[in-house]
């Protein structure tokens, strides 16, 4: 399938799949998009928030492609002072020519970390790496079917292709493994807000919250492993 690297909204890159008239991220602001879904929803809710107030984190992110996720978190780990053990599941790897034209230290302000941003990539798969007293990555090159973690993770970026041109990456299946992999009251936020995506998480377990979108997107969907004390 032909990918192509092109500019978004907000001057960050992203890469295009014509064929589906698809693209890793948000149209409107690659770099925009990402920090309001995983930061500011997701990481942000589990630092800040009355009830959590968390200094470690357990992240995985479903689908790491381009690494901007990963980028941005490791990022807000040292601004912070958190430590993050990050985990990132792969399918298709994106190539290193295509690596080579993303432009999110720069767009981010922070070009003394290209070398950190082309780390994360350079890295082997499937071991643990140590990056900073910070952040440390562990990238699985799998399917998101064939993801086993039980009770691991507190948080879930999941950053999967639309259910338009991969439905089968956002079912009970699917979220029932999201749920699995969960430590109790942790939390997944995906970008998306289909009404079927939010029945399919309310089907597993989850408590979903409906929240504001990124910009170009009216909202997105938040969602909770709320384990009882019975259960």
């Amino acid at each position: 399938m032909i990918r192509e690297v092109v500019i978004t909204a907000d001057g960050s890159s992203t890469i295009h799949l014509p064929e589906w008239d698809e693209q890793y991220h948000s149209k409107h602001g690659a770099i925009q998009e990402a920090y309001h879904v995983f930061i500011k929803t997701g990481l942000h809710h589990l630092c800040f928030s009355k009830e959590n107030q968390m200094k470690s984190l357990s992240i995985l992110e479903i689908g790491f492609g381009t690494g901007l996720n990963a980028f941005i978190t490791l990022l807000e780990a040292e601004k912070l002072n958190l430590k993050v053990d990050y985990s990132g599941v792969e399918g298709y790897p994106v190539s290193s020519e295509e690596i080579a034209q993303l432009n999110y230290p720069l767009e981010l302000k922070v070009e003394d970390k290209i070398s950190v941003f082309n780390e994360l990539h350079d890295l082997p798969w499937e071991d643990k790496n140590i990056i900073s007293e910070h952040f440390s990555l562990t990238k699985k090159q799998l399917f998101f079917s064939e993801i086993k973690d039980e009770n691991t993770f507190n948080l879930i970026y999941f950053d999967a292709f639309g259910a338009r041109v991969q439905p089968e990456l956002w079912t009970e299946s699917i979220f029932k493994k999201m749920y699995d992999a969960l430590q109790s009251n942790g939390v997944l936020v995906t970008y998306s807000a289909k009404g079927s995506v939010r029945r399919a998480m309310q089907s597993v377990g989850f408590l979903v919250e409906r929240l504001p979108g990124p910009p170009g997107k009216r909202e997105m969907l938040r969602a909770i492993k709320i384990v009882s004390k019975e259960g």
